[in-house]
């Protein structure tokens, strides 16, 4: 009987050291969706240097049009995509109290909600893989594994995320964090 695959949902991904060139060197993407059709994720730590206001028209609330605007993956780089948090969300669908949202409706709902636990994050274009393409990447090694945390996903500062995630991994992987990111100037 074969082995059944393991779905990495609610998983954090991280370069391994082996994407440099790629757009995913030293990124890490947030799996929020994996099974046998494929997987979808988001890059949380890809500023765009935009706000959300300056891409998005709509008529946001203000709270939402100051958030600023990460670029979630190469793939189709007009599509909204948002993870949002709270004290107790029933219906997650990502991890525990964490759901990521396609909605322009549902971002306004949100954003008007007066919960002021609740943590919002937006992304431009999304990371997806077809069926069985993140299984080959995982048995190539071109990718580590982390739990998830809603405190990484939204409150680790993003430009120091994979390093600050290698560090919490061990000796093997903090010499990675503290290498430059291009290896010809060490």
């Amino acid at each position: 009987m074969g082995k059944q695959p393991k779905y990495l949902k609610g998983q954090l991904l991280l370069d391994g050291g082996r994407l440099y060139g790629s757009f995913f060197h030293r990124t890490v993407v947030l799996i929020c969706q994996h099974d046998a059709d494929g997987a979808f994720g988001l890059v949380l730590n890809r500023d765009s240097g935009t706000k959300v206001g300056d891409v998005l028209i709509a008529d946001l609330p203000d709270q939402i049009k100051n958030l600023p605007l990460f670029v979630g993956g190469p793939v189709q780089p007009a599509a909204m995509s948002f993870l949002h948090s709270d004290t107790f969300l029933p219906d997650a669908n990502v991890m525990p109290n964490l759901s990521v949202g396609h909605s322009l409706d549902d971002l306004i709902e949100i954003g008007e909600s007066f919960s002021p636990s609740k943590k919002l994050k937006l992304f431009a274009g999304y990371a997806g893989w077809s069926p069985g393409q993140l299984e080959d990447e995982m048995r190539r090694q071109a990718w580590l594994t982390h739990p998830a945390t809603l405190e990484l996903v939204f409150d680790v500062d993003p430009d120091q995320l994979w390093r600050t995630i290698l560090r919490q991994k061990g000796w093997k992987h903090r010499l990675l964090a503290e290498s430059p990111d291009d290896l010809s100037v060490n």
